[in-house]
């Protein structure tokens, strides 16, 4: 097989050292052999084109970045919004980094794909001032900017946030480019830009938990003007902007009008009765249990202890397991579920105009296979 007989090795050893793994763990996540690549250099035979794709998909990178012969410019090889997230959680895996790069690289597709499309309407992000010192009323102005109705779901709240020129995507339950790993505490993150902000919100088997990890993202975008990217113990915290996010979040999806709607008087006295309690507002505004106590706690309506003690019970069960598999009968339709209707609509007029061909349509969709393409177009027409 013809080799690319010059191959720029110190770019392949920043991009290792960037994202704080070997030569070796390269080695095993393409499969090339390490002794290849430790060989590498001027007197080298270089690599196939299909290695170096390998490394460059792994990298997240084109194939010519590592064909250029100069050093790698550090000031314009990350994005600032990359950095930012970066800096945030120095302990991020290489993986996550490179989804990252891939997610800013889907809004510059998009954004490109979107000036051509001038025919078409397409969402601005125009956002309402919001009172930076007081959260309840933020979360009001930006529930009533979305308008959101009484009655919603993970998929309400991701429709209205699009409409408003946010992108949405959501990490596929599948093992590959697009997952954020089971394992991993981080929820989501926010590519903050005042053209076109990015929202990614971790798969869940549980979709109120996406809900509130979209609004607290939403917050840090309309709010901070920053990018942010969260885990865990983010979602718990009391401090700072965390803080804000988590308020902000709280309110937006549990507004007081809604709590006047609860009983306290039905209010069972064993804490593993709170979800029969809450079962029915709890699925009309599509929010977790935890996320109604926490507002009856914070306007003095439930003991802290009783809130503590449902959220040890409830950690204590089984919500689900988190989708890592399941029929792929469907593969045409995964494309909408991580990129959102916005990004694939656009991918789709930008085809329907032939801006673009089939093949690059198909990448831009996750390498959706042609056969699948077409069904996604056939879903959208409602055929």
């Amino acid at each position: 097989m013809e080799r690319i007989p010059f191959v720029n090795a110190e770019r392949i050893r920043w991009c290792c050292a960037d994202r704080g793994i070997t030569l070796t763990d390269l080695a095993r996540e393409t499969g090339i052999a390490v002794a290849t690549l430790e060989q590498l250099g001027p007197e080298s035979a270089g690599l196939t084109y299909k290695q170096l794709r390998k490394i460059a998909d792994f990298f997240g990178r084109g194939v010519l970045f590592f064909i250029e012969p100069d050093p790698v410019n550090e000031a314009n090889a990350h994005t600032p919004q990359f950095r930012s997230l970066a800096n945030q959680k120095p302990e991020l895996s290489p993986k996550l980094k490179t989804l990252i790069e891939r997610v800013e690289r889907q809004r510059d597709v998009y954004l490109s794909l979107k000036e051509d499309l001038d025919d078409v309407e397409q969402a601005v992000f125009d956002p309402p001032p919001l009172p930076a010192n007081d959260v309840p009323e933020a979360a009001r102005l930006a529930r009533e900017w979305l308008a959101i109705g009484a009655e919603n779901t993970f998929d309400t709240y991701r429709a209205a946030v699009e409409a408003k020129g946010i992108l949405v995507f959501r990490s596929n339950g599948y093992k590959g480019q697009w997952q954020i790993a089971k394992e991993s505490p981080i929820l989501g993150f926010s590519l903050y830009d005042p053209q076109c902000p990015v929202i990614v919100v971790k798969k869940l088997s549980y979709e109120p938990r996406q809900s509130f990890t979209l609004i607290h993202e939403l917050a840090h975008v309309l709010l901070h003007r920053e990018s942010s990217i969260d885990d865990e113990n983010d979602f718990a915290s009391q401090q700072g902007w965390e803080r804000e996010a988590n308020a902000f979040a709280g309110r937006f999806l549990v507004p007081d009008g809604f709590l006047a709607r609860i009983s306290d008087r039905a209010r069972p006295n064993d804490v593993t009765e709170f979800e029969n309690w809450l079962e029915q507002p709890r699925r009309e505004w599509g929010v977790s249990v935890e996320v109604i106590l926490r507002r009856l706690m914070d306007q003095g309506r439930l003991e802290r202890n009783l809130y503590t003690a449902y959220r040890t019970w409830r950690a204590n069960v089984a919500v689900g397991r988190d989708d890592e598999g399941g029929s792929r009968a469907y593969r045409h339709r995964e494309p909408k579920h991580v990129f959102g209707d916005t990004f694939v609509k656009t991918v789709l007029s930008a085809l329907n105009a032939r801006q673009i061909t089939l093949a690059k349509a198909s990448s831009y969709l996750d390498t959706l296979k042609i056969t699948d393409l077409h069904k996604l177009e056939q879903h959208y027409a409602g055929l």
